[in-house]
């Protein structure tokens, strides 16, 4: 019997060496999760991968974890391995508030498309550019070439291991509220229940075997609170100002492997006590995984036959020394991202310097737009109020011309001419008619031909003029727009300037009237006696708060105002409003912005619509005016006195069409200039909603730098601790391989096989627990679960 317990406890201490080498991590782990923000990760501490996927060096609490991974399985080059990582939110008491989970999706075959299986909600891509295809079963097929997947969720789900925290004052228990503030000796205990397990066949009896969870539970306890810190089974660090404590549980491995705590202790609980003072505690953090016992090969070097350890200490052994060796990168990393720091300060300054200034560019900007919004606003209701008498002018000039026409037919049909009834259409067809029906009428004709081809051959040059004309326009009504929003902008900068040199004014007589009151002397002697130091600071600190409260009073603010608003109505200051208003519409940046509106504008199809119009218009009253000239007149005096007096007519009437074509071109075009300056309205108005949102987004943006600045010192001064915390946790590797597992090896031998096939078992079920939210047929994979528990602060 003595024996047989000999060989089990070597047994165990080969579990339980394994085990306790999770102590080294266990510091890393609390170093990496205090870096960490205290609200819900988010998505880049969630996206759980190495240096490589994200970038490389110590630049984030994820490649802090990447250093305490205890993965040892190498990825399959045949499918895809899926690394999963379950973030626990709790309460101060353990109660699980939510779960995060983050899936790495390793694609090491190389394939185009993979099939995953997850059952997490309100899934996020974490990697850009990465989609998928929805199947049944919540299976997804990503799509993909030869990239790993990164993506997050949310999952309502057991956890395999329950964490409950409790606290105890001078061995009474106490709730965490009750606890924050008060002093005495403290105790907060970790009770782990192992809710994962599998039915196993052992010995021809169906037993229960439990998932063997490493449970790592960390902490940093602020020296200036705690003192005499103790901790059930684990490891503790102090670095002069914070002591990280680091405890481990195996819950379930004590029945898995059929060891009574006489024989054995395996604990299922971390116990961590202290002396407190005004007590508050941060974050815990506490790490669940496999991997430490999935690393216990029994195939590669034992058999039922025989029990051969050697091969396991061997590799515990080269174990700790990677280990060894990696805390001392570890600290070299920390001394560079040291340096590195110091060179982001200095940039993150000229950084904040340049926000500033965008930051009041983006204002004046947005404060211009405004203006020029509200000046074309003000040219779209005076074009608005024009083309609403347009109809009415139209259709008086119409009913005159008809009543011109029916005139000129009863002189036609007085005259024993037979015509029909005329339109403003027709009219011209019908006297042409009525004129070759008449002797010479071919004279007519010949000249009507002559006129209109030399007129069409000016045609250039009338829309050349016409084209003037028009920009002319378009320019006084730019200009006249940018001139009342730079007025606008001129007088707020002058009446600020006012307001100062009033409120510096008022201040002074205020001065006076304090330092009277209260020292009984004039201001100038006060002066000299500040400056021969005769007042103490106290008595200049009153004084000087009398001052500023007085000037925060109704009666200076409203007299200040009042100050103001006579200044502004001065002649003197209007010139100056005046002269400075001249001077911008006279610099090149003006000139430039009222030009290039003015070519924006005459581009418009509106505009060119309407020089089409007002050119065609042009061309027909000349042909008229041509017509109607005295040479043209001269020509026709030989034709008949009946055509004559027709050909008369109908120039008289072709005078009036002129001048009704030109009016409906006229009304017509302000129609349009009134929608095109609606467009143009409505581009200054989308423009200032624009530079709105720039300044805004500058204001913002400034905000964040400057609060990124100021948290620059604390970084500086964490990443330094940490690097402080690296080193110690180096040294204590070194000693511990050297007390510690050196010691376990030299005592490690013999053989069990009855402990020897329930540890088979125990691996075994380890190394199938490979997932939580889900994984498909096929694919391998690793999953460990970080619980942190809420601060106890006031």
């Amino acid at each position: 019997m003595n024996k047989m317990n000999m060989i089990a406890n070597k047994t165990m201490a080969l579990v339980i060496g394994a085990s306790i080498l999770s102590m080294g991590v266990g510091g890393a782990a609390v170093a990496a999760f205090n870096s960490m923000k205290k609200d819900e990760p988010s998505a880049q501490q969630v996206n759980y991968a190495p240096a490589g996927a994200n970038g490389s060096g110590i630049n984030s609490s994820d490649d802090l974890l990447s250093y305490m991974d205890t993965t040892t399985r190498t990825p399959s080059t045949d499918s895809a391995f899926k690394e999963e990582t379950v973030y626990v939110i709790a309460g101060k008491e353990g109660t699980v508030q939510k779960v995060i989970v983050s899936d790495w999706i390793r694609n090491t075959a190389g394939k185009t498309g993979i099939t995953d299986v997850s059952d997490l909600q309100d899934i996020s891509v974490l990697k850009e550019g990465e989609t998928y295809t929805m199947g049944g079963d919540n299976t997804r097929v990503w799509d993909t070439t030869n990239d790993d997947i990164y993506y997050q969720g949310s999952i309502e789900k057991e956890l395999p291991v329950d964490m409950k925290v409790s606290y105890f004052l001078d061995g009474n228990p106490i709730t965490p509220e009750e606890l924050l503030g008060k002093s005495g000796r403290v105790t907060i205990r970790f009770d782990y229940t192992n809710n994962a397990f599998e039915m196993v066949e052992i010995d021809g009896k169906q037993e229960k075997i439990f998932v063997p969870f490493t449970m790592l539970t960390g902490a940093l306890l602020d020296n200036n609170i705690f003192s005499n810190v103790e901790v059930s089974n684990g490891k503790i660090v102090n670095d002069g100002s914070r002591t990280v404590v680091v405890g481990f549980a195996f819950p379930g491995l004590a029945e898995d492997l059929g060891i009574s705590s006489d024989k054995l202790a395996i604990p299922n609980s971390v116990e961590i006590s202290a002396d407190c003072v005004n007590f508050s505690l941060g974050m815990t953090v506490t790490i669940a995984t496999t991997e430490l016992v999935n690393q216990i090969d029994l195939d590669k070097n034992t058999s039922l036959s025989n029990l051969d350890l050697s091969g396991s200490l061997e590799q515990l052994t080269t174990a700790m020394g990677q280990l060894v060796d990696g805390s001392s990168k570890l600290y070299d990393g920390m001394c560079t991202l040291l340096d590195k720091c110091k060179e982001l300060v200095a940039g993150v300054d000229k950084l904040a310097e340049g926000a500033k200034k965008l930051k009041a560019g983006s204002a004046a900007v947005d404060d211009g737009a405004g203006k020029v919004s509200k000046g074309m606003g003000q040219v779209y209701d005076g074009m608005k109020e024009l083309d609403s008498h347009s109809a009415d002018l139209n259709a008086g000039a119409k009913k005159v011309f008809e009543s011109l026409l029916a005139t000129a037919k009863d002189q036609l049909t007085a005259a024993g001419l037979s015509v029909p009834d005329m339109t403003v259409d027709n009219y011209a067809d019908v006297l042409n008619g009525v004129i070759n029906s008449l002797d010479d009428s071919a004279v007519y004709q010949q000249a009507l031909d002559t006129v209109t081809s030399a007129v069409e051959a000016k045609r250039p040059y009338i829309r050349s003029q016409v084209t003037e004309a028009v920009k002319a326009e378009v320019e006084n009504q730019v200009t006249a727009g940018v001139k009342d929003g730079v007025t606008e902008k001129i007088t707020a900068a002058v009446r600020d300037q006012v307001a100062a040199a009033v409120e510096a004014n008022v201040r002074e007589q205020v001065a006076a009237q304090v330092i009277q009151q209260a020292t009984g002397m004039s201001k100038t002697d006060y002066d000299q006696a500040v400056a021969a130091g005769a007042i103490d600071a106290a008595t200049q600190q009153q004084i000087n708060g009398a001052i500023d409260q007085q000037m925060t009073s109704a009666d200076v603010k409203t007299l200040i105002t009042q100050n103001t608003d006579a200044q502004m109505e001065t002649a003197e200051v209007k010139a100056t409003i005046s002269n400075k208003v001249d001077e911008q519409m006279a610099t090149s940046d003006v000139k430039a912005l009222i030009s290039s509106k003015v070519d924006e504008t005459m581009k418009s199809s509106n505009i060119q619509d309407l020089i089409d119009q007002n050119t065609e218009n042009q061309v027909k009253k000349a042909i008229s005016e041509t017509m109607a000239g005295d040479e043209v007149q001269a020509k026709l005096a030989a034709a008949s006195d009946g055509a004559k007096k027709v050909i008369q007519l109908k120039a008289s009437l072709d005078n009036y069409n002129t001048f009704y074509l030109g009016l409906l071109d006229y009304t017509a075009a302000v129609g349009k200039a009134t929608a095109g300056i609606g467009e143009l309205k409505k581009g200054t108005d989308d423009l200032k909603k624009g530079t709105a949102q720039v300044a805004s987004g500058m204001a913002e943006l400034c905000d964040g730098i400057l609060t990124m600045k100021d948290g620059l010192p604390a970084l500086i001064d964490g990443v330094t601790e940490l690097r402080d915390g690296t080193m110690q946790i180096s040294d204590g590797l070194k000693e511990f391989d050297e007390k510690g597992i050196q010691k376990l090896v030299e005592l490690l031998d013999g053989d069990l096989a009855g402990l020897l096939t329930r540890l088979r078992a125990t691996t075994d079920v380890s190394k199938k627990y490979i997932n939580f939210a889900g994984i498909a047929d096929g694919m391998d994979g690793t999953v460990k679960f970080i619980y942190k528990t809420e601060e106890i602060e006031g």
